[in-house]
């Protein structure tokens, strides 16, 4: 009796010494450090540290009463801090770029249902990101500074500090972020075989009641934010075990494929 034929190896013959690898990660590094720079400079001259901040301050700003402004504690806090934010905004504008370096570092050393899996997931997660810190911005500024504003009681005047807003703002946006990439671990721990499909429909009360959890945590003290990060999240899951299914069926191994015909 023969031997079945195995087949080839995709990666046969496309290793590299090892040095080769060093060198090729510095190159990768040093062009993600100079996207980030780029993009820097560009906004460093237009529109500039100070308005960026403005346009961060901008749904805080429009709730506080007439007359109001924020302060800065610091001595040089109003130099730092649009500087600070500034430099976030390169690296989260410059993010597709390095995940780019990243992926092009990486992609010779997979297999192609590999490829198909990771490719995806790192565009994917990229885009919920940016989706999650855009929903916190437009969507839970708007409805959770005017609530906190409401509750203030009439002897407190209200002018926060901006290097605490600029830490509120960041704690949010990757809360937000975060929060938004439940598909991305839904469909990872499914196709690892962690979890069937058939189990992440089954914990879907459970899932409801830890998301709550998670956003009464995250979001400030109103149930309109509580609301507003538990709907998305659950809405995402239930995207993530439609994704899980899709994933499964295409992104399996040859020897996978053929232990599902015989």
């Amino acid at each position: 009796m023969t031997d079945p034929v195995k087949p080839e190896d995709e990666l046969a013959g496309t290793e590299q010494p090892f040095i080769q690898h060093l060198i090729e990660l510095r190159d990768r590094l040093l062009r993600s450090v100079y996207g980030i720079g780029l993009v820097l400079v560009v906004l460093l001259f237009y529109p500039g540290p100070s308005k960026l901040y403005d346009l961060l301050a901008l749904p805080l700003v429009k709730t506080l009463p007439e007359g109001a402004r924020m302060i800065a504690v610091g001595v040089v806090s109003p130099f730092l801090v649009p500087i600070k934010v500034t430099v976030l905004a390169a690296v989260a504008m410059s993010l597709p770029w390095i995940l780019y370096q990243i992926w092009a570092f990486v992609a010779p050393g997979l297999y192609k249902h590999e490829k198909r899996l990771v490719l995806p997931l790192v565009a994917a997660s990229t885009v919920l990101f940016y989706l999650g810190a855009a929903f916190c911005y437009f969507v839970v500024f708007g409805q959770a500074f005017p609530a906190i504003q409401r509750m203030a009681p009439i002897s407190v005047t209200v002018s926060p500090d901006i290097e605490a807003y600029l830490d509120f703002v960041i704690t949010m946006f990757i809360a937000f972020g975060v929060a938004f990439e439940v598909p991305i671990a839904v469909v990872i721990l499914a196709r690892m075989g962690v979890v069937t499909v058939a189990q992440l429909k089954s914990f879907r009360t459970y899932f409801v009641v830890g998301a709550a959890g998670v956003a009464g945590l995250v979001t400030p003290p109103d149930p309109v934010s509580m609301v507003a990060l538990l709907l998305p999240m659950v809405l995402l899951y239930e995207v993530g075990i439609w994704s899980a299914q899709i994933f499964i069926k295409h992104t399996q191994a040859p020897d996978e494929e053929a232990a599902e015909k015989t």
